[in-house]
C-alpha cells in the first residue's frame, strides 16, 4: 500500500512539474541571462521555496494561509505584482533601441545574471504564488498512508516533489544554455526576451485575476 501511494504521487507530480509556469518562465529566462549557472540556480531557488511550502505545510501553517482570505490574497498579489516586474524588465529589453543597446554594449560587456539573483528570483516566484499553497494542502493528504505520522509524510512528500521541480528545471536550464551562443544573438534574444516578458506578465496577472 505504502509503494503503491508513493508510485501514484511520482506520477502525480511528474505531471504538476512538466507542465510549464511562472517557475519555468523564469529558470529559461534566467538561463538565457546567466548561462547554465544562472539557470541552476534559479532551478534551485524554486525548489527551496517548495522546501518551505512542503515544510509549512506539515507544521499546519499552510492551513491558516489557506483559510484566512486576507493572508492569502496579500501573498497572491504580492507574488503576481513580482512576475509583471520581471516581465516588463523583459520587455524593455526586448523593446530597446538598437542604437542605446550597440552603444551599451561598446561602452562596456553585457553583465552576466548573477547567481545569487538567479536564486533569489526563483525562490520569490515560487513563494510569491499562493497556489503552491492550495496544491500541497490539497495534494499532500491523499497520498499519506493511514498510520503514518502526518508531519514526517507531508515533509517527505513535498521534499521528494522539490527535488523532482529541482532536476527538471535543471535540465531546463542545461538545455538552454548548451543553445546558448544560438539564442544570445541580438534578435533571437530580443524574442525570447520579449515571450518571456509577455508570458511572465499573462501568468502574473491571471494569478491576481484567479479565484481559488
Amino acid at each position: 500500500m505504502l509503494a503503491s501511494s508513493v508510485l501514484a504521487f511520482l506520477g502525480v507530480s511528474a505531471l504538476v512539474i512538466v507542465t510549464p509556469g511562472p517557475d519555468t518562465a523564469v529558470t529559461v529566462r534566467n538561463a538565457l541571462l546567466g548561462g547554465r549557472a544562472g539557470g541552476i540556480f534559479t532551478a534551485l531557488g524554486v525548489s527551496v521555496g517548495q522546501a518551505v511550502w512542503a515544510f509549512a505545510t506539515s507544521l499546519g501553517i499552510v492551513a491558516l494561509l489557506v483559510a484566512s482570505e486576507p493572508l492569502f490574497l496579500a501573498v497572491k498579489y504580492a507574488g503576481a505584482a513580482y512576475l509583471v516586474w520581471l516581465g516588463l524588465h523583459a520587455l524593455r529589453a526586448a523593446w530597446r533601441p538598437r542604437e542605446s543597446r550597440d552603444a551599451a554594449t561598446t561602452a562596456r560587456p553585457a553583465r552576466r545574471l548573477g547567481r545569487g539573483a538567479a536564486f533569489r528570483q526563483g525562490l520569490v516566484s515560487d513563494l510569491g504564488n499562493p497556489k503552491m499553497a492550495v496544491f500541497f494542502a490539497s495534494l499532500l493528504p491523499q497520498f499519506v498512508p493511514a498510520g503514518q505520522p502526518a508531519f514526517t509524510a507531508f515533509l517527505a512528500l513535498g521534499l521528494v516533489f522539490s527535488l523532482m521541480t529541482f532536476l527538471w528545471l535543471a535540465a531546463y536550464a542545461v538545455a538552454v544554455a548548451k543553445a546558448g551562443d544560438v539564442l544570445r544573438r541580438p534578435r533571437i534574444r530580443r524574442a525570447i526576451e520579449g515571450v518571456t516578458g509577455a508570458l511572465l506578465i499573462a501568468l502574473g496577472l491571471r494569478i491576481a485575476a484567479e479565484q481559488r
